[in-house]
């Protein structure tokens, strides 16, 4: 199937031949058709299938009749909702790309960096806006934004969105646009709570499922390790050194797990950088740049900050932190072998993640490889590791205080 045989116009399918594609993915080619013939559409695709084309040609396509603003200037007539500031830009330069031969107009905007540039946009009038939620909801309340002539509301990366807590603000963002709409939603797994606001905004909507989240491409080798916990950071030392080599991404589950092995991983001579929540905007984009441009080949990021970004030609995945959900583990490895390369993944388990690999092992149905032959092998009986205090037993007896403690001692009321 061609993108021609999609029934896209003129103006779209020369873009489309200009950014080099020939033919639509398998989300492209279930979902444009839909969305074209105006319903609503809920599809289930991980993020690398092409899903943003899949939402951004129809959308253009459908709004190319009324791209000549009449007098009062552009109003926004398509919203998309993205949980993070990296994929709104991503989804805006994708507009952006597959609308330079129309007059449409669209502009990103989300929080972390100055607002009056963005407002100075919005007053000129845009016909697309694509917005982080937050900072959607502040220039609204500021009345710098009028959502009353959206048509097409797409909520990107739903999941995502409502595992950031976002969600009592998406449902306010919907209730701004007029009731009668059409809605997109696009996510990457199908939790209760997606089905649950699935069910709330959207009307007899269509279904697209693309490869489900449970299938590991042939392209990545999956290995794993059984270390202790605190010895994750010298066997990730030990196999940088002898096993891992070229542009390689690292996974933890928290902001101060990224910062602490980059500090350990610079103190070991080797150039990193880091993407996680708390990084201002412009630092994440310079880690990203850095990150692409090969100038460090190692970044280390939490799954919030690292979703929905493509970065290509990534050679290891290090699944430095297990993730408790199994298809975070399906989207990670998912980020190396794409487009016919090979890649590497690499997870360390400690005692008190053996569950987890029972889950992913379930979901994607293969027995990951067992590397244990390293240097930090866990006692295969050891139980998760408790922390206890040095001091082994009180000096006095059970149930007994001293007399210095009962003084010491406050009410907790």
């Amino acid at each position: 199937m061609s993108f021609k045989d999609l029934q896209l116009i003129n103006p779209l399918l020369k873009a489309i031949e200009e950014q080099g594609y020939t033919n639509p993915t398998e989300v492209q080619q279930k979902t444009i058709p839909f969305v074209l013939s105006k319903k609503d559409v809920i599809t289930s695709a991980q993020t690398g299938t092409g899903k943003t084309a899949a939402f951004a040609l129809p959308i253009l396509q459908l709004l190319s009749d009324k791209q000549d603003a009449p007098r009062g200037g552009k109003t926004i007539k398509a919203l998309i909702i993205s949980p993070t500031r990296e994929l709104a830009l991503q989804i805006g330069n994708n507009f952006k790309a597959y609308g330079r031969h129309t007059n449409l107009r669209t502009t990103v905007i989300f929080g972390g960096t100055s607002i009056e540039p963005q407002i100075d946009v919005l007053t000129k009038g845009v016909d697309i806006l694509v917005a982080t939620p937050g900072r959607l909801i502040d220039l609204q309340k500021q009345e710098v934004i009028n959502l009353n002539q959206v048509e097409i509301l797409v909520l990107d990366e739903a999941d995502l969105m409502l595992d950031m807590g976002f969600i009592d603000d998406v449902k306010h963002i919907e209730s701004l646009c007029p009731k009668k709409k059409q809605v997109l939603l696009f996510s990457a797994t199908m939790p209760f709570k997606v089905e649950q606001l699935a069910n709330s905004i959207l009307n007899f909507p269509q279904r697209v499922e693309v490869s489900p989240t449970s299938s590991v491409t042939n392209n990545v080798g999956q290995v794993l390790y059984y270390v202790p916990k605190r010895n994750k950071i010298e066997l990730c030392l030990h196999l940088l050194r002898n096993d891992i080599k070229g542009s390689i991404l690292i996974f933890r589950r928290t902001k101060f797990g990224v910062d602490k092995l980059e500090q350990t991983l610079i103190k070991n001579g080797y150039q990193v950088e880091t993407l996680h929540g708390d990084k201002s905007q412009t630092d994440r984009q310079i880690a990203l740049k850095k990150f692409k441009n090969n100038e460090v080949n190692i970044l280390i990021a939490t799954d919030v900050a690292a979703r929905g970004i493509d970065i290509n030609e990534l050679d290891a995945v290090i699944n430095f932190d297990l993730p408790n959900i199994p298809e975070t583990y399906v989207h990670r490895i998912g980020r190396t072998g794409r487009a016919g390369n090979s890649g590497m993944s690499y997870s360390f388990c400690g005692a008190d993640e053996k569950a987890y690999v029972q889950t992913i092992q379930q979901l994607i149905q293969i027995q990951i490889p067992v590397e244990e032959a390293h240097p930090y092998p866990l006692d295969p009986k050891a139980k998760a590791e408790i922390h206890k205090s040095k001091q082994s037993g009180s000096k006095h007896k059970k149930g007994r205080k001293s007399v210095a403690s009962k003084k010491k001692k406050k009410r907790w009321y």
